[in-house]
């Protein structure tokens, strides 16, 4: 949007010139004197009218109208009377000898002055003068308000209340002159147009185009919360790819990589992607130690499989009990026997997609109150090990006995645990939990295999808590924030004994 301090102004600028030329200055100066004496009287009088300047002097002011007082036009007499008398005179010396006084430069610049000072210009120009008055003549001095300098001979600018050299008066972010006759002005910087619109007119992060104006004339574009990636209105109909992981809308200039059902990963989120069931094992074991190390050892052994998104559709169809979080689940703690499709090898990738995954049929038999734990393919680490992590508490809750739990209870306490490995992942020190980083995929950059985290994929699990404290929905969301509470004051342990007892959430 625009900035609050930013003026456009059209013709901002009074423009002025100096008489340059001295034969110029002779030929007018000897028609004026020429004037004088025809129609002057004995004492020199004018006939109380003051003479008029005509001619390249005057191009941008004019002269003041009949409503001058009478004192000040007798002062402009006596001023012209003085020097018209004093250039007649030393015109009548031989051989153009003329005798230098104290007085000759002063004289100079008061006639100069008389010539370019009129009252009234066309635009209103600045009230002031920065450089003061004459010690002789009491007129005023210009000063460049760029170089400081004073303004002799030539042309020169006055706007923004002071007086310029034209090649003085730049623009202050490419520091060319301003010759155009609008500009823009922030604060006492002026820019152009041009210039300001580059410097401050937001850009589409999508297209990289100028975002528009809507109906009204105001800059009006989309931002996504987390990211505060600004974009046009339009990217969100006209079937811009966005990522499946992250929500970042894909670039003109970066083609994300498409997964085949539908869904795409940007280059951040492929970084870090576990692409199969080989690669997700050594992160799911290091997730069950994580609920050991907690007083919450889950000692069946509970399959885990990787697998598209139709096999956890399917699979989602075919299960009798649970509550899934729409428009996408992504993780199933299954509890049915059921024939499932997951991936044996991860596929490579060519082009902008994938190519060459295989998959195996696995029938899942049941041999306690959790058949396995589905995760979707091709998601980030971080996103991955939350999944896992909110699924095996399902698992946890049903093989100790938690029945008939609420939608809101139940994953209420499934995201707190998702929530305290991703913190215990992004922010070790947060809550003294032991980071299972140790243990990352084969997948995962070399940062993360020595133990460490980029500083990007740290900034991708600040954005997966920041999903899960902000949801919206009253399961997901409002039961995340109430359980939070509950175990932030009561601790984890007390709040899963009141949740075996009642049902419900400590208060």
């Amino acid at each position: 949007m625009a900035s609050s301090g930013v003026n456009h102004l059209a013709q901002p600028c009074v423009h002025g010139h100096f008489v340059s030329s001295y034969v110029e200055k002779k030929s007018r100066l000897m028609k004026w004197i020429s004037k004088i004496f025809k129609v002057g009287s004995k004492q020199g009088s004018l006939n109380g009218r003051p003479p008029r300047f005509l001619g390249e002097e005057n191009m941008a002011f004019h002269n003041p109208n009949r409503s001058m007082d009478e004192h000040s036009r007798s002062e402009h007499e006596e001023l012209d009377r003085a020097v018209a008398l004093s250039l007649a005179e030393d015109l009548k010396r031989p051989n153009g000898y003329r005798r230098r006084t104290n007085n000759d430069e002063d004289l100079a610049r008061a006639l100069q002055d008389s010539l370019n000072m009129p009252s009234y210009p066309p635009y209103a120009p600045p009230q002031f003068f920065p450089g003061g008055y004459s010690m002789h003549s009491h007129l005023p001095v210009r000063y460049c308000g760029g170089c400081n300098h004073e303004i002799g001979f030539g042309k020169y600018l006055g706007c923004m209340q002071n007086f310029w050299h034209p090649e003085c008066f730049r623009c202050h972010a490419c520091n060319y002159p301003i010759t155009e006759h609008e500009f823009s002005l922030s604060g006492r910087n002026p820019y152009h147009k041009s210039c300001f619109k580059e410097l401050h007119h937001p850009k589409c992060e999508v297209c990289y185009q100028f975002i528009p104006t809507n109906g009204a004339g105001l800059i009006e574009y989309r931002s996504h919360p987390f990211w505060c990636q600004k974009y046009c209105p339009s990217h969100e109909y006209d079937n811009t790819v966005r990522c499946c992981s992250c929500e970042r809308l894909e670039s003109w200039n970066a083609r994300y990589i498409s997964l085949g059902d539908g869904r795409s990963l940007c280059f951040e989120c492929m970084e870090t992607a576990i692409m199969d069931t080989g690669d997700c094992q050594p992160l799911y074991h290091s997730i069950r130690d994580y609920y050991e190390g907690m007083n919450m050892k889950i000692d069946q052994q509970i399959p885990m499989l990787l697998v598209e998104r139709q096999a956890l559709n399917e699979a989602i169809e075919g299960e009798k009990n649970g509550y899934h979080h729409m428009p996408e689940t992504r993780g199933l703690c299954l509890s049915e026997e059921q024939t499932v499709s997951s991936i044996q090898r991860r596929p490579r990738i060519g082009g902008n997609r994938l190519l060459g995954m295989k998959t195996q049929q696995q029938k899942l038999t049941r041999k306690c109150e959790v058949t396995a734990i589905l995760v979707l393919y091709g998601l980030p680490r971080l996103l991955t090990g939350s999944i896992l992590a909110h699924e095996l508490m399902h698992g946890w809750l049903r093989l100790k006995g938690y029945r008939n739990l609420s939608p809101a209870v139940e994953e209420g306490i499934c995201q707190v645990l998702s929530y305290m490995w991703l913190e215990s992942e992004v922010m070790p020190e947060s809550r003294n939990m032991p980071s299972t980083s140790t243990a990352s995929s084969s997948s995962t950059s070399s940062s993360s295999k020595k133990g460490g985290k980029s500083e990007t994929e740290k900034k991708l699990g600040e954005f997966f808590m920041n999903q899960i404290a902000q949801d919206t929905s009253t399961a997901y969301g409002e039961g995340f924030r109430i359980a939070n509470a509950a175990v932030n004051r009561y601790g984890l342990r007390n709040t899963l004994n009141h949740i075996r007892m009642t049902g419900a959430f400590p208060v």
